[in-house]
């Protein structure tokens, strides 16, 4: 677009030099008026950028002596700007040639992030047209204000990394973890922080958008001084708000249903995986066969618990069961409902078993491997 624009302003430009060469009508700025008058928005009206919609500017006509092609540029500047180094403008619609700008709420959160306003919060933008008819425009001759609220959140990215000396793959961006997306906005990691700064970035290469942590919020830019010392802590991002949430696990532990207790935990063993290996696993003995139902508790360090186990409510022995058997889901503390079930070559048999909680699996999962 900007570049039509741009050869629209280059064929007036020859075309007002051919004239002048000619001693035709000579071309000038002066042949074109200043905009002197705005008509949409009004001043000082207000838009939440909140939402999926657009604002149309709209202005009145700048004459041209000869009733020649005039072009259109809408400047945006802060509330205290005169518009002489605008923050940002862009040609009208239809390439500069309509006295409208029809302007996304998305653009315009753009320029209120240029404007310094933070997100979520209030601010003010001026802004006005000037008019041209080649290399030269017309001066700012009158103004507005417009007051926006920025939404909190950001643009969703495909992906999200983490990065910095306090993290587990330190400070070279292209050994940065992936967080898992778990939702339209939301992504998670599990993960151990140490002391240190860390940051987050939509990719691991190039020069990606970055954002750390201030008072629980997202913000551009920036890096986070890590208050953690080794903990293994799970961190989940809200686009949509720019909110940060960071737990800490304090054990990760295989329940066994049939005994109602606990066979061992799980140390966390790094890229959000905690093992536990060599541990011998024996089912137990019912009257009518033998129990192997088990399920995982995560407790954290507020106390609280997230219990893992099968989207199904019951299940059958996993002897020819495809990986979607082992998938972990948050369920309730029923001792029964939604267990898992050891495979028949674990009962008796030395086991390694792994939980796997990372971007690298389809959905969360976990492993009994007899050796």
């Amino acid at each position: 677009m900007k570049t039509i624009y741009n050869l629209i302003l280059l064929i007036l430009a020859v075309f007002v030099a051919a004239s002048c060469d000619d001693d035709a009508t000579t071309f000038s700025i002066g042949d074109v008026s200043p905009v002197t008058e705005l008509y949409t928005p009004e001043n000082e009206a207000f838009f939440d950028l909140e939402a999926s919609n657009s604002v149309i500017f709209e202005w009145a006509a700048a004459p041209a002596s000869d009733n020649g092609v005039v072009l259109y540029e809408v400047r945006f500047d802060v509330e205290s700007g005169d518009l002489s180094a605008p923050i940002y403008k862009l040609a009208s619609d239809g390439n500069g040639l309509q006295r409208t700008l029809t302007l996304a709420f998305a653009e315009l959160n753009k320029i209120a992030g240029l404007a310094n306003i933070g997100r979520g919060a209030s601010g003010k933008l001026k802004w006005s047209v000037v008019a041209t008819r080649g290399i030269e425009t017309t001066t700012v001759q009158t103004s507005r204000s417009i007051e926006v609220k920025r939404p909190a959140g950001f643009p969703v990215p495909s992906e999200v990394y983490l990065i910095g000396s306090a993290t587990e793959t330190g400070d070279n961006l292209a050994d940065a973890r992936a967080f898992k997306k778990t939702g339209e906005s939301t992504f998670e990691i599990f993960t151990t922080l140490n002391a240190g700064e860390y940051y987050i970035a939509d990719d691991n290469s190039g020069e990606p958008q970055t954002y750390s942590i201030v008072d629980g919020k997202m913000q551009e830019g920036g890096v986070t001084t890590s208050s953690y010392s080794g903990e293994t802590v799970q961190m989940v991002l809200d686009f949509s708000n720019g909110n940060i949430t960071a737990d800490v696990i304090n054990k990760v532990e295989l329940y066994f249903s049939p005994t109602d207790e606990y066979l061992f935990e799980l140390p966390y063993v790094g890229s959000g995986t905690w093992m536990a290996e060599d541990q011998t696993i024996e089912f137990k003995q019912e009257s009518w066969g033998r129990d192997e139902r088990y399920k995982f508790k995560f407790t954290m360090n507020t106390d609280e618990v997230q219990w893992y186990g099968s989207a199904n409510a019951d299940n059958s022995r996993p002897d020819n069961a495809g990986e979607e058997f082992w998938y972990m889901y948050p369920v309730n503390d029923d001792r029964w409902a939604y267990t898992f079930k050891f495979a028949t070559a674990v009962d008796m048999a030395v086991n390694d078993v792994a939980v796997i909680f990372n971007a690298t699996v389809p959905e969360y999962t976990h492993t009994v491997t007899p050796q």
